[in-house]
């Protein structure tokens, strides 16, 4: 189908005054009115009656106003296109700049509270390990009291027990005993071997020692004084010969030989404590009695020694 326009455009290539004219259909005559029609073939055409003539406007001209209105338009057109481009890429600038702008700001705000943050850590870093090395210097220091309060502990168990052992052996003489002194019945005996093992003495000297201490030697008057004053001196012992371990007891027959009298004046020893071939007063010499321990019998346990020999000794002297 051809358009309208294509129409126009036909009808006004056409010479005026061809067939065309003879195939229009008259109009009555009206003035200063503009008549516009379709012919019989379908084309468009248009005329002006003045004054009762016809006068046919040539559809050229309005066809190049036409054109010159659709060139005038695409322009405008074209230019609205080219302005709203602009505009739109402009909008997008100022929007990707206007986004751009707060990230960046925000980056490097973020980066400096990054970097902050960092010096924070940092510096907590420092403050504790100086902690830690002062906690740890703390530490050795407390460990070093302690070693020594162990080791001030193990002193006072020690002493504690030396005092048990005092305070069993008070209970034991119920005070009536000097300390180190034994008690057996209503005496007080001291053994010199526990004060001291390495000191010997004659037997002159020993009784010497026996009465500083306000006692004498042993004067024994009962068996069981005898057996008693025997089995405490079974590991009283420095030497594997008999002679050498025994102690010095207060009897002699230094005045009168083969009489043996006891320091008290009291004269006369059972003959069952000697030990066998005791006393033989060997070399002329043996004037002091000496006890040992004999786990033969615990009644023949002593025999006459030289008195110049050094041995230990035993005190006796009565309880408070």
């Amino acid at each position: 189908m051809t358009s309208f326009s294509g129409k126009v455009q036909e009808e006004a290539n056409q010479p005026v005054g061809s067939n065309r004219s003879t195939a229009m259909e008259k109009v009555s005559f009206v003035r200063n009115v503009s008549q516009v029609f379709f012919n019989r073939a379908g084309y468009f055409q248009s005329r002006y009656k003045t004054f009762g003539k016809d006068v046919y406007g040539s559809n050229r001209w309005v066809v190049l106003c036409l054109g010159l209105l659709n060139v005038v338009l695409l322009i405008a057109a074209v230019s609205l296109g080219i302005n709203c481009a602009k505009v739109k890429e402009s909008s997008i600038n100022v929007t990707h700049s206007s986004a751009t702008q707060p990230t960046s700001e925000y980056l490097h705000d973020n980066h400096s509270d990054v970097i902050e943050a960092g010096e924070k850590l940092k510096k907590t870093l420092e403050t504790a390990i100086k902690n830690h090395t002062l906690l740890k210097e703390q530490i050795e220091q407390k460990k070093s009291i302690n070693d020594e309060n162990q080791r001030q502990v193990e002193t006072l168990r020690t002493e504690k027990t030396n005092l048990q052992a005092n305070i069993s052996a008070l209970e034991g003489t119920c005070g009536k005993c000097l300390p180190g002194w034994n008690i057996l019945n209503s005496s007080c005996y001291f053994f010199s071997y526990l004060e001291s093992s390495a000191v010997k003495k004659n037997w002159a000297d020993s009784r010497a020692d026996c009465v500083r201490r306000g006692a004498d030697l042993v004067v024994i008057d009962t068996p069981e004084e005898q057996k008693y004053v025997s089995d405490s001196i079974q590991n009283m012992k420095t030497s594997n010969r008999l002679w050498e371990n025994g102690f010095w007891i207060g009897i002699t027959d230094v005045h009168s030989e083969g009489t043996w009298t006891w320091i008290n004046n009291v004269t006369g020893l059972n003959p069952r404590y000697w030990m066998d071939g005791e006393p033989n007063n060997h070399g002329q010499k043996e004037d002091c009695g000496v006890i040992v321990y004999s786990s033969i019998s615990p009644w023949k346990t002593m025999y006459d020694g030289p008195c110049h020999n050094p041995i230990y000794w035993v005190c006796k002297m009565e309880s408070r």
